[in-house]
């Protein structure tokens, strides 16, 4: 079972600013919906950061019917593709113009005791929508199965139970605050207080409610560093964990001093969910995502399919197989036979390394974060660290721009003070690390291309369109 039945408890099941739901109040209105869209073969979901979108997921989740979250801040066209590729059959939630589907309202204060069978563990749960930087958007098929193992693999991971009160202010369209965040709480069985916006202060309001497990990006992290009162705040928790995107060095230090804690990392993909993390007890390495949740394994190949060495420096690409693992990309058979290698490894396309001991550090991205330059192979996250502790620098990206003598060049863009010294910056980091590793220019941005998960949009710089 993929969400247990509700059980009497004193405290709500989610809260997203004033508003509370018992977990026998959402489960009765999930019912409703489920009585509504039962036998639809496929549901588009507005996914809001509301309560109304956790009552949808878990009515679509009771009737065993395939979900397709929408981002509530979707384009008409982008929205357009994920209908028409999904298939979807009804819209559920409030209506949004050009959506020409039948709508199916939510309603929070809707009761059902009508009784839904269990769905086969294989059958799908969720079609998530990957963010199409190397094309359209393709719909990654999430099994149930997949679903139960994932959430019970970072359970272990970070002893999460029902003691626990999740907080986060994360979007809930994407694995993070969807699967993770409201899902994962759900089937724990602990409270999930939701911030409706990602705010330093809301944050640390939750922490006085009560909040034990925190969830964040690196922007939400780092403006909590940058507000004292607001770290202070969540000295009392138990456990803060950042992902989406690597968290830089200087904000998970300064999280240390004033929560006296570095928050844990992890990694994973739309297709693969989570599949590498630190534990909640043992070491913090920043910098590092940890090691496979229970039910994956991974390794390192290079561009030939060559195995390559788990020393701690080398780079390969990261493959992963395992319980966690998508069925593949709805309709697409050939891009799905695509990402996988003959001996039935997933392809992630991330650049990584990993230690003698399992541990795991994301460079960046094959296509954009593998810098070839001079005949080297640099990873822009090792340069991106560099930048981020010279003095002034508030946030860096690192990319390769084409280059008739060195094949590329590293071209870094840097967001920090207006006197920072080009000049300057270079030498430090050519200082910091090998002589090749250095940008050969910088420029100073007043901002990064970022996604909704707060994912720097590398395409972007390198092709001039940012």
């Amino acid at each position: 079972m993929l969400l247990p039945e509700p059980q009497a408890q004193s405290r709500p099941a989610i809260q997203f600013g004033d508003v509370r739901l018992s977990r026998e109040a959402l489960w009765g209105a999930a019912t409703a919906v489920a009585d509504e869209v039962a036998g639809a073969g496929m549901v588009a979901l507005h996914a809001t950061a509301s309560p109304a979108t956790v009552v949808g997921m878990v009515g679509c989740l009771i009737a065993g019917v395939p979900v397709v979250p929408v981002p509530a801040d979707a384009g008409s066209h982008e929205r357009h593709h994920v209908l028409t590729d999904s298939g979807a059959r009804l819209w559920l939630g409030e209506p949004v113009d050009a959506v020409d589907l039948p709508v199916v309202p939510i309603d929070l204060g809707g009761r059902s005791s009508a009784s839904h069978p269990e769905p086969d563990p294989d059958s799908t749960a969720l079609v998530m929508y990957t963010s199409g930087t190397t094309g359209a958007p393709k719909g990654a098929v999430h099994s149930r199965r997949a679903l139960a193992a994932g959430l019970d693999g970072l359970a272990d991971a970070w002893r999460w139970t029902p003691e626990d009160v999740l907080v986060h202010g994360l979007p809930l369209f994407h694995v993070h605050g969807l699967i993770l965040g409201v899902l994962g709480a759900l089937r724990v069985g602990s409270p999930l207080i939701h911030t409706v916006r990602p705010r330093p202060e809301n944050y640390a309001a939750a922490a006085a409610a009560g909040g034990t497990l925190f969830f964040g990006v690196p922007t939400i992290w780092s403006r909590i560093g940058q507000d004292a009162a607001s770290a202070e705040a969540l000295r009392g928790a138990r456990l803060l964990v950042s992902g989406s995107a690597p968290l830089p060095v200087p904000d998970a230090e300064r999280l240390r001093a004033l929560t006296g804690q570095a928050p844990v990392e992890r990694y994973g993909m739309t297709e693969t969910l989570i599949t590498v993390a630190m534990r909640a007890e043992g070491e913090r390495r920043v910098g590092w995502v940890g090691t496979p949740i229970a039910g994956v394994e991974t390794c390192l190949r290079g561009e030939r399919g060559e195995p390559v060495p788990a020393d701690g420096q080398s780079v390969g690409e990261l493959h992963v197989r395992g319980a966690t693992l998508f069925q593949g990309y709805l309709g697409r058979p050939e891009a799905t036979a695509e990402c996988f290698t003959g001996d039935g490894w997933f392809r992630t396309g991330d650049a990584a390394v990993v230690d003698a001991d399992g541990w795991h550090r994301i460079v960046g991205r094959q296509s954009v974060d593998i810098i070839k330059t001079g005949g080297y192979k640099v990873g822009a996250g090792e340069v991106e660290a560099a930048l981020l502790s010279y003095p002034g620098v508030a946030e860096a990206a690192v990319v390769g721009a084409p280059d008739a003598d060195l094949g590329q060049r590293i071209v870094a863009y840097l967001v920090g003070d207006p006197g920072l010294d080009p000049a300057a910056v270079i030498d430090f980091v050519a200082s910091q690390l090998s002589a090749h590793k250095r940008p050969r220019e910088v420029r100073i941005v007043e901002s990064l291309p970022r996604n909704a998960m707060g994912k720097v949009q590398k395409k972007a710089l390198a092709s001039g369109t940012a």
